[in-house]
């Protein structure tokens, strides 16, 4: 039995939290964490949702047993915003069981605007007087101030409660679950398992709202830059055909959850799902190489842009072999060679250099060369000096009558890119890994995730990162995807999506070691905590059956197509 020892013979009823910032808060011992946030809450400032307590992330229920150091997570914190998103799934979860009984709900991906995408089977009469009635009951909710119950159950209870609730793909999911437990959170009857910590009741839910899309409907919910209201909403008709392809490609798979892709591994098929998912890909680069060809006595442009470790080399690689087995030579331009000198580079609010900034290019250098490459001239392009910051002569090219440009940058979709060259002469490409496999019907995986990833691979076998340095750095890649490519995905003219049904399974063995060495007491190591339990829901696969020319292979490496390079003019 372990025991307790006091220095004084009526040891002190009360504990310090000594925050960042050098205030200390002083509460009863045992007291929860909300106590202690509601000293510090501003009114107008982001509301408080978690907190960071020696190193670890807490919730707000946490009990505070002995002095400790910290400080608060809000809303505008990425921690932050996953707890109030997690909890406000939760209770749209729990109103639509209240509501519609024997229905299924379905959480999908993520919208820009700042929301989930969700559909609906099982109730035939939905439309938007249900999704009224949903959203009426969820602000009832809200306004009753009902907790949010945490609680660690033995994996047997909580399997044979999802068998009686008839949620069949946790219950093939928890078949894979190594712990002999699990947490369960529950909201009046309803109890379900989430990936991560809630807040303490759905009082704290206070911005949201339901809207209907289509034959579905959109939860929004607030975005970091603004954590008290809600964003407008924006169209995206493209990409939400790309997640709606890839989620019938999933079910022709016969992978429609992650629990389905682990029994595949189980059973020895993840080869077939392996060879499919490849297929599916080469699929749709033929298609784009087609849609090319039919154009090919107008574009002589092909743009291509993406978030960061979408794949856009390998893609713009595999894409390049299709159109020369079209007889259509492609030359590739690499839009960084158009940096403006580093003295001349704009600058963010803070003062720092911004290279992702549209100005940090030489707009007007960039336009005359390629006007003139697509009317045939011999051009001296330039290259730029990333050692000097210097802009200097790179090679000389000449297209000639059946080659066509492709050109790969951040600011491909952006509108203000080019000058002088008409829409019929362009081909935009936007490529995203667009992740619609999820762990069950209520648990989504994060596009983002699968990205970051991608990246601590790679950044880790090319440019000698740690998972720790990749991390620290993703904050500032997502800021500029956000300004510089999001809002102009929808003026491409066809998507790939470079997710692949089994990637995760492959990455997992790979990258668990990197996350294992973030070192504690970091915010990193939070992160690289996250991502490690997140990892545990998928069994382990090696790159064996992973094709060489794989798009993963980017990544994980050994890709046959590291050395291709485009015919050189």
């Amino acid at each position: 039995m372990k025991e307790t020892f006091y220095l004084t013979e009526n040891p002190r009823q009360t504990v310090e939290l000594s925050l960042d910032d050098g205030r200390v808060i002083t509460g009863e011992r045992f007291a929860a964490l909300e106590s202690f946030a509601k000293v510090v809450q501003v009114e107008d400032a982001p509301m408080i949702v978690g907190a960071v307590l020696d190193g670890s992330l807490r919730e707000l229920t946490y009990k505070m047993e002995r002095d400790g150091k910290g400080s608060f997570i809000t809303m505008a914190d990425e921690d932050g915003a996953r707890i109030y998103r997690r909890s406000l799934t939760f209770l749209l979860e729990v109103a639509f069981k209240r509501c519609f009984g024997e229905g299924k709900l379905t959480i999908d991906h993520s919208v820009s605007s700042g929301g989930y995408y969700c559909h609906v089977e099982n109730v035939p009469e939905f439309g938007t007087e249900s999704l009224v009635a949903l959203e009426t009951l969820m602000r009832e909710m809200v306004e009753a101030d009902l907790p949010f119950v945490r609680e660690t159950v033995p994996l047997e209870e909580a399997v044979a409660y999802f068998k009686q609730s008839g949620e069949d793909d946790k219950v093939r999911l928890l078949k894979y679950r190594n712990r002999p437990d699990l947490v369960l959170y529950s909201l009046g009857e309803i109890r379900d398992y989430h990936h991560g910590y809630m807040v303490p009741s759905t009082r704290y839910l206070k911005w949201f709202a339901l809207e209907w899309v289509g034959d579905a409907f959109i939860m929004h919910f607030p975005r970091r830059h603004y954590p008290s209201g809600l964003s407008k909403m924006t169209r995206y008709p493209k990409l939400l055909r790309s997640f709606q392809d890839y989620g019938e490609w999933l079910k022709k798979l016969g992978i429609p959850s992650v629990g389905a892709l682990n029994d595949a591994i189980q059973m020895g098929h993840i080869d077939e799902v392996i060879l499919v998912s490849e297929a599916l890909h080469e699929m749709q680069i033929s298609n784009i190489a087609d849609q090319i060809q039919e154009r090919q006595d107008q574009v002589g442009l092909v743009l291509i842009a993406g978030p960061s470790s979408s794949g856009k080399t390998t893609f713009s690689k595999r894409l390049s072999i299709q159109l020369l087995a079209r007889g259509i030579t492609p030359f590739a331009l690499e839009m960084d060679n158009f940096f403006i000198d580093r003295e001349k580079t704009p600058l963010t609010p803070e003062g720092e250099k911004d290279y992702e900034s549209l100005r940090a290019l030489d707009l007007k250098r960039l336009n005359k060369d390629l006007r003139a490459l697509l009317t045939g001239k011999k051009v001296q392009l330039p290259r730029y000096d990333f050692l000097s910051g210097l802009s200097v002569d790179g090679e000389t090219a000449q297209l000639k009558k059946d080659d066509v440009i492709i050109l790969e940058g951040i600011h491909g979709m952006n509108p203000d890119l080019l000058e002088g060259i008409t829409p019929e002469e362009t081909f935009k490409i936007y490529v995203s890994c667009l992740t619609q496999l999820n762990l069950d019907r209520h648990n989504r995986i994060s596009t983002t995730d699968t990205r970051m990833l991608r990246r601590i691979l790679r950044d880790a076998r090319d440019r000698g990162y740690s998972a720790e340095d990749t991390i620290r750095r993703w904050e500032s890649v997502r800021k500029g995807e956000s300004e510089h490519i999001f809002p102009y995905q929808e003026n491409a003219d066809v998507m790939f999506n470079s997710a692949l049904a089994y990637e995760l399974t492959t990455l997992k063995p790979l990258v668990e070691p990197l996350l294992r060495q973030v070192r504690f007491g970091t915010r990193e190591h939070i992160e690289a905590k996250r991502l490690l339990k997140f990892l545990e829901w998928f069994l382990p696969t090696s790159t064996e059956y992973v094709p060489s020319n794989s798009l993963l292979r980017e990544f994980t490496g050994d890709s046959l197509l590291t050395n291709f390079s485009l015919w050189e003019h």
